[in-house]
């Protein structure tokens, strides 16, 4: 069999591989064919991005790794946006590229300052190594076992992540014994498949701490969902109730009736989660790498009043200068709660949580008023949205409105999966990622949570969605451009705008119509009073549906942390647990357990 014939053989039969997403090409023709021939099923789309971002939707909606098929050049070049999403927020995709026979490489040269040689070729592992945790050349056709079981291994083993495998034409097409090929492959060592573990002397000192606490709180971060560790976390806070608080990546972690979630916290988390963790004595931070959106610029305030403890599988991520826990667990999520089993509680911290609850109760993101008739409201429509949707949804967001709202408004379900790119969040990501996430839940609930801009970035998926003739709900805000850039030159420029809309330079079609020239039946929500009706009509409808939501232009993120100008004229940047619009100066100084940051 070929080379190529044999790397998709041995990812379905030994790695459960049951997809590939792909654009064909002229420098991947065998890799392209022994797909085919594998009978592993591929999923075509219409640009490499897409490839790359619908291959981490679908690891994000359940699968175990997600597999790219591209070409030389600019197909590999192209996906490069999916692979730092996908390299910041830890998802495991292999990307196998085609490349130029190795004679024809700028490596056969290396004397000459060469550019380029072979047609379409760029020194791809080059490009790609800084984003990826493996990342090779197959130069030896006998070779390709080896570096395949190597790179599938990094993608999942530790913080997974993307690896890449380029294949030169001269490889793809080499004959090779599979059977001498099996027998020729190492025997990897135990530390790539070993779990980190906390030390029993880390334990040890965690469980003094609980001793000593008063008012404790949990972080849940993505790595929980990462290590299978959900059943733990749940156990953990049984055993212990304590305020949960939900983040970016790990913000479905629990559902909004559970009885210790009080919110989500960060620069556009809640005032209930934010005030939790800044008032809390002990900050349990599990899986989350504590990324600038979430501790914020002031991040030297960040859990300012207590012991912050941080577990994690990547050492770095507690090392770096935003973040100073008292103490750096390096330990796997699943590991680390099945060790905390032996903790026996001294205390009960129920009434903290009482008032954390009593927080969460009091401050609401979506008030009352969101709700009057007239113009949509954004939160009113994902709150909305979100509490109509059924338990297997499985949601795909953009970024912008669709994620800023979604984060702060959804009130998620038990067995919900609600997702996004928070570190390179891309527009663009939304589309690829619920058409990955859509093929991944065969008889669940898709919905594509999107935004006008954001849609246009990656709009000629929606070919890729009627070829599938998959079952997606895509619901588009349409506010006229876009509406976080718009904020921030309203914000610093004095109004004077760019590039963010129609009357400065980016217009946008009529989705209604845009729809209908794909064959997907769509329509329109423009005021608040329709949407319950528009939303349980779009769920009704079988098949692909587009629903295009009209917002206003000129709504505004909140709560979140922003600057206060003083009446001397002075600029000053708030904590997190001092949300913009600022509560009345006596009502915030109720909220705080501890002392309120002296402002000079």
């Amino acid at each position: 069999m070929r080379v190529s014939d044999y790397i998709f053989k041995r990812l379905k039969e030994k790695y459960g591989v049951d997809r590939v997403f792909m654009i064909t090409g002229g420098g991947a023709m065998h890799l392209n064919d022994a797909v085919l021939q594998s009978g592993l099923a591929y999923t075509c789309c219409h640009h490499e991005q897409a490839c790359a971002i619908a291959a981490e939707g679908y690891v994000r909606a359940g699968k175990r790794l997600g597999v790219v098929n591209v070409t030389t050049g600019p197909g590999g070049l192209n996906t490069l946006t999916g692979v730092m999403g996908e390299w910041t927020d830890s998802v495991p995709v292999l990307y196998v590229s085609g490349q130029v026979k190795q004679s024809t490489t700028i490596s056969a040269c290396p004397d000459l300052p060469l550019r380029q040689l072979g047609d379409q070729e760029v020194d791809i592992i080059s490009v790609v190594n800084p984003l990826t945790k493996y990342a090779c050349q197959i130069k030896r056709a006998e070779d390709a076992g080896r570096i395949l079981d190597e790179a599938v291994h990094a993608a999942l083993s530790g913080r997974p992540g993307p690896v890449w495998i380029d294949v030169p034409m001269d490889i793809q097409g080499a004959l090779v014994d599979e059977k001498e090929m099996d027998a020729a492959l190492s025997v990897f060592h135990p530390a790539w498949d070993a779990v980190l573990k906390p030390s029993e002397a880390a334990m040890q000192e965690l469980f003094s701490l609980l001793d000593q606490c008063q008012r404790p709180v949990l972080i849940a971060g993505n790595g929980i969902r990462i290590s299978g560790a959900e059943a733990g976390m749940r156990a953990f806070l049984e055993k212990m109730p304590m305020p949960a608080l939900g983040t970016f990546n790990g913000m479905d972690l629990l559902e909004e009736d559970h009885p210790c979630f009080v919110g989500r916290i960060g620069t556009l988390g809640s005032r209930a989660g934010n005030f939790a963790l800044q008032n809390a004595d002990l900050v349990l931070c599990v899986g989350s790498r504590n990324n600038i959106r979430q501790t914020s610029y002031n991040y030297e305030f960040f859990a300012r009043a207590g012991r912050l403890v941080c577990v994690d599988v990547d050492m770095a991520e507690m090392q770096k200068p935003t973040v100073h826990p008292c103490m750096a667990i390096q330990s796997d999520a699943k590991a680390f709660f099945r060790a905390m089993e032996a903790y026996q509680p001294k205390q009960s911290y129920q009434d903290w949580l009482d008032w954390a609850l009593e927080r969460k109760k009091r401050y609401p993101v979506v008030l009352p008023e969101y709700s009057r008739p007239g113009r949509v409201n954004p939160y009113y429509f994902v709150d909305t949205l979100s509490c109509m949707l059924p338990e297997d949804a499985v949601v795909a967001t953009a970024n912008g409105s669709a994620c800023v709202v979604g984060f702060q408004a959804v009130k998620v379900k038990r067995g919900q999966r609600y997702f996004w790119n928070s570190g390179c969040a891309a527009m663009g990501y939304d589309l690829p990622a619920a058409i990955g996430a859509a093929l991944a839940s065969p008889g669940k609930t898709a919905v594509c949570l999107s935004g006008d801009g954001s849609l246009m970035m990656n709009v000629q998926e929606l070919a890729t969605v009627v070829a599938n003739n998959l079952d997606l709900k895509l619901v588009v805000l349409n506010n006229g451009g876009y509406i976080s850039i718009r904020q921030t030159q309203n914000n610093f420029f004095s109004g004077r705008h760019i590039g963010i809309g129609p009357d400065s330079g980016v217009v946008f079609p009529d989705f209604v119509k845009l729809a209908d020239s794909f064959g997907i039946p769509a329509f329109r929500i423009e005021k608040n009073e329709d949407a319950e009706s528009g939303i349980r009509k779009m769920l009704q409808m079988s098949g692909p549906v587009l629903c295009e939501v009209v917002l206003p232009e000129d709504y505004i993120f909140q709560p979140k942390t922003s600057s206060e100008r003083k009446p001397d004229g002075r600029m000053v940047s708030k904590p997190l647990e001092d949300l913009y619009p600022f509560l009345p100066r006596e009502e915030f100084v109720k909220n705080m357990i501890v002392p309120p940051i002296k402002e000079d």
